[in-house]
């Protein structure tokens, strides 16, 4: 009976292993389509424990009996690899989300002006959530004039996506349950399907396919939002997790030297930042070396004429679709000139009504917008 018992204390050894090996970044595991083994064996968790707990419990006595160092030693290490796995390495052990939520207005804000934020702005209401916070805390759940909002972001894949968090109409729980592709992956709390952070979808699960609604939202230094939004909120750090956000700023203008989040300074490399538009299935990425050498991009998309533009501070993007394939934009001083016509960096003409439309651009790792717009063309 004493194989009885090294058999169930091996299977669950092994199965928490590999539980969490495919859905945490590591060696091999992100390059891989597992999502499918993953889901199941993490659905299925408590069927398989029980199953090699039965076994374990069937031998042992016998075990116990033959040799106590030795049945105290595998039972050790089961117990050990059960905590680590569990209560230690888990996505949700490992991030929180924020135990009070503090925002405030410009002249009461902490933040450093050259950090960059995710902006949104509803209904004349403009919040601003400081990346070196999103960054650890993944997902900021608050509300932005009528609207509840979803700030999130992958650091992995240096993703900043803002949802509205609702299902089939309904407001929904998330949690950061792991990653796939190196991309965060929320799970729900009433189907406990599994959502991508890059673009909302539902990978696997009951609801599968299904796309949360995507709230337009703009990456840029927060000195430069609050020229553009002066009456903005800004998201302040909670004390309770002082120690793990990213103080130093590395991240945010490249100079990480973390394998995870580090970047590359030439193009087109796994770590590279480009700028990615997507328009009716189309895609296009932006290098973005390409981006601060001619600070203003001016091409087609789905039919679509658009422009791109790098503001002075080298941090702030803007896209806009242009009124007409034949337009050309001159781009100078922080704004835009097209004729007789002069916008602002909101889109907005000085000495007119016309404005221009604003279009979603993401700043992302090349490895992140290659994986998940497979056909986007390189510009």
């Amino acid at each position: 009976m004493k194989f009885l018992f090294f058999i169930g204390i091996a299977g669950i050894t092994l199965f928490e292993i590999l539980n969490v090996f495919f859905i945490m970044p590591m060696p091999g595991s992100q390059s891989i389509n597992s999502i499918e083994l993953a889901f199941f064996l993490y659905t299925n968790r408590w069927i398989f424990r029980f199953g090699f707990l039965i076994l374990s419990v069937a031998g042992a006595y016998h075990t116990f009996v033959f040799n106590k160092l030795i049945f105290f030693f595998a039972l050790a290490i089961s117990i050990t690899t059960f905590y680590v796995l569990n209560f230690v390495m888990a996505a949700d052990a490992m991030f929180y989300q924020p135990k009070s939520l503090l925002l405030v207005e410009a002249k009461s804000n902490k933040i450093p002006l050259d950090r960059l934020i995710i902006g949104v702005n509803i209904e004349g209401e403009s919040k601003a959530y400081p990346i070196s916070l999103i960054g650890y805390h993944h997902q900021v759940r608050d509300k932005v004039g009528d609207k509840e909002v979803m700030v999130t972001y992958c650091t992995v894949c240096r993703t900043g996506r803002v949802f509205e968090p609702k299902v089939n109409g309904k407001l929904e729980v998330f949690r950061l349950v792991g990653m796939d592709h190196f991309n965060a992956m929320f799970e729900d709390k009433t189907t406990k399907s599994w959502w991508r952070q890059a673009n909302g979808e539902a990978l696997i699960g009951p609801l599968k396919g299904t796309l949360l609604p995507e709230i337009q939202a703009q990456q840029m230094s927060l000195a430069m939002w609050l020229k553009l939004y002066p009456n903005s909120k800004i998201m302040q750090p909670d004390p309770e997790f002082k120690e793990n956000y990213d103080s130093t700023g590395k991240y945010e203008t490249g100079k990480s030297k973390k394998e995870l989040t580090g970047t590359d300074s030439l193009s087109w490399k796994r770590k590279s930042w480009v700028v990615g538009i997507e328009i009716a299935h189309k895609s296009v990425a932006i290098d973005w070396n390409r981006l601060k050498k001619e600070r203003i991009i001016q091409l087609d998309l789905a039919n679509k004429p658009i422009l791109l533009v790098l503001a002075n501070d080298d941090r702030s993007f803007f896209a806009f679709e242009r009124p007409n394939k034949q337009s050309s934009f001159v781009f100078k001083g922080n704004k835009l000139f097209e004729n007789n016509q002069v916008y602002n960096l909101k889109g907005q003409a000085l000495s007119s009504n016309l404005a221009l439309k604003p279009i979603a651009a993401h700043q992302e790792f090349w490895h992140s917008w290659e994986t998940f717009h497979p056909n986007t063309t390189k510009y």
